[in-house]
């Protein structure tokens, strides 16, 4: 005869977890065919979606192996992607990979040994997976805490080094807040301004520094700058627009001699060009009672958090970037460039 009483809630809960991970387990899981084109250049919007596809693995196995289920996005980090072709391939050699990760605040990982649980899964996934692409990461190094972050739950970061010399390293931002990879990117540039600022302020004498810092710097201040574009006022970009386009056309026709990077660093610096990037993400966040100068200190429920105004004018560019590289490379190839990550082993780097 069957139980006409219903199972107790534990037993309810239990079936409810079970269907949850066999629905995540069977969650499609995509990869680029390629990552490197023409044999060398890396393809952009490729090297997203690889970010995106690692999460979703990382994602399973955390629950397949300590029945840990969280919600994971993710994406790339730097702005090269800002300035690549029509197709996404990069424009020079990219030789630094950044990946940001949006986390959830309360979570099982909350307890450091399943946050290193979780920081081997995916450290290793990562080696599995660049593997494929002709990438061997190695030396797994976590724990340093990102600066100009929040005190309370600071981004962490998980750096890889690449035995093959093809790329230098792999670089990973771990961030204490779920969000969109458009509002945790939006948000970080928060950050980054503060730390450029160190070595921007007009209120004090230009540092010296090696040739590879003003570089790594001006790097930061194109990627914000054609980040926040639309967020920026009238007046600052007739302000900037020339600078920013000569140091891009510095970069993109290979940028070496010391004396130009000291040259273009000071035009930055002289021109206060941080203070504009300043100005178009303060006026947002005021409204909300939100100082940007002081973002280490804000609740930790703010963490990726960005005003919707500031989102209605720099998402669109943002997503549609990447949209334009995936209908530019579907077009020239009459194929989709993902495929089912199985399928991924089989295919040339």
């Amino acid at each position: 005869m069957p139980n006409a009483f219903p199972p107790p809630p534990e037993a309810l809960l239990q079936i409810d977890r079970q269907r949850r991970k066999t629905i995540a387990m069977q969650e499609k899981i995509l990869l680029p065919e390629k990552l490197f084109f023409d044999n060398s250049k890396i393809n952009l919007y490729c090297l997203h979606e690889l970010f995106k596809g690692v999460a979703g693995i990382v994602k399973q196995r955390l629950l397949a192996q300590e029945s840990i289920d969280i919600p994971i996005t993710a994406g790339m980090w730097g702005g090269s992607y800002l300035i690549a072709d029509k197709d996404g391939r990069a424009r020079t050699n990219v030789v630094r990979l950044y990946n940001i990760i949006n986390l959830p605040q309360i979570s099982p990982l909350d307890d450091p040994s399943a946050f290193d649980k979780f920081i081997c899964i995916y450290h290793e996934t990562y080696q599995e997976i660049f593997q494929i692409y002709g990438l061997e990461f190695a030396d797994p190094r976590w724990g340093e805490k990102v600066p100009y972050t929040n005190i309370e739950k600071p981004n962490i970061t998980l750096q890889m080094w690449d035995k093959t010399k093809r790329v230098n390293y792999l670089r990973a931002f771990f961030v204490w807040n779920t969000g969109t990879w458009e509002e945790s990117i939006i948000f970080d540039t928060i950050r980054n301004i503060k730390q450029m600022k160190e070595l921007l302020d007009i209120n004090k004498r230009p540092p010296q520094k090696s040739s590879e810092e003003y570089k790594f710097l001006l790097q930061d201040v194109l990627i914000i700058y054609h980040t926040l574009h639309a967020a920026l006022t009238k007046d600052f970009l007739e302000h900037a627009e020339p600078i920013m386009s000569e140091l891009l056309e510095k970069f993109l026709a290979g940028m070496h001699d010391d004396e130009l990077i000291k040259e273009q660093f000071l035009k930055v610096y002289q021109n206060g060009i941080v203070y504009g990037f300043e100005e178009a993400m303060e006026s947002s966040y005021k409204k909300a009672g939100l100082d940007i100068h002081l973002v280490e200190e804000w609740p930790v429920s703010n963490i990726n958090r960005v005003p919707h105004e500031l989102m209605e004018k720099l998402e669109p560019r943002l997503a549609g970037t990447f949209s334009d590289f995936k209908k530019n490379l579907e077009a020239k190839f009459q194929k989709s460039m993902l495929i089912p990550w199985e399928e991924s082993r089989k295919s040339p780097a």
